[in-house]
């Protein structure tokens, strides 16, 4: 028979602390819950380990601050707060660590699907076909659906209603992105090289 191993209830305020030692002890609650989440931690699910008082935003602000300089930084993507590495040790950690399947592996043409769906969604595949000028494949589509990359969107009004597709918080986290409304608009990719000027 298993024993009744109930949680104490987490306090919250703190208010036997000092106020700088709750502070920290804040910053450290959040540190620890971000260390232990595989995907982003939203606003809300932060606010249960602080007390009614504490702004999220300038506790992780301090914490970025706090970890200045280390190798990982805290990243907002997907409407929540991560742990990342920090770009300039990705060649250290593809030479000695086992990444596995972390890696995307996308070739130049599954990232120019991958914009197109991110810009128009949700599209359909007869979409994506007037965008390249050619079938998108179902395979293609299938590969960034199992990667969780893009998911179906509603169904499109048009005859035989197709199935749309849409970008994930799995994309928003594979490219740092906060929201979509981070995505580079006309502008920023023609000052960038990326497309042509019109």
């Amino acid at each position: 028979m298993a024993k009744d191993r109930s949680e104490p209830e987490l306090d919250q305020e703190l208010i036997d602390l000092p106020p700088e030692l709750r502070w920290r002890e804040w910053m450290r609650r959040i540190e620890a819950v971000l260390f232990a989440s595989a995907s982003p931690v939203p606003r809300d699910d932060l606010a249960r380990v602080v007390g009614q008082g504490a702004s999220i935003d300038l506790l992780v602000e301090d914490l970025v601050a706090d970890l200045d300089g280390r190798a990982f930084e805290i990243a907002q993507v997907a409407g929540g707060w991560m742990f990342r590495t920090r770009p300039a040790y990705a060649p250290a950690i593809r030479a000695a660590a086992d990444v596995g399947d972390q890696l995307l592996d996308l070739s130049e043409f599954d990232v120019a699907v991958l914009a197109a769906v991110a810009y128009h969604q949700p599209i359909t595949r007869d979409g994506l076909k007037d965008i390249f000028g050619k079938e998108i494949s179902r395979d293609l589509i299938g590969r960034l659906h199992a990667r969780g990359l893009i998911g179906t969107g509603p169904r499109s009004p048009q005859r035989g209603a197709p199935y749309t597709f849409v970008t994930t918080d799995a994309f928003l986290v594979a490219f740092g992105l906060a929201s979509l409304r981070e995505l580079p608009d006309r502008e920023q990719l023609e000052d960038a090289g990326v497309i042509d000027a019109v």
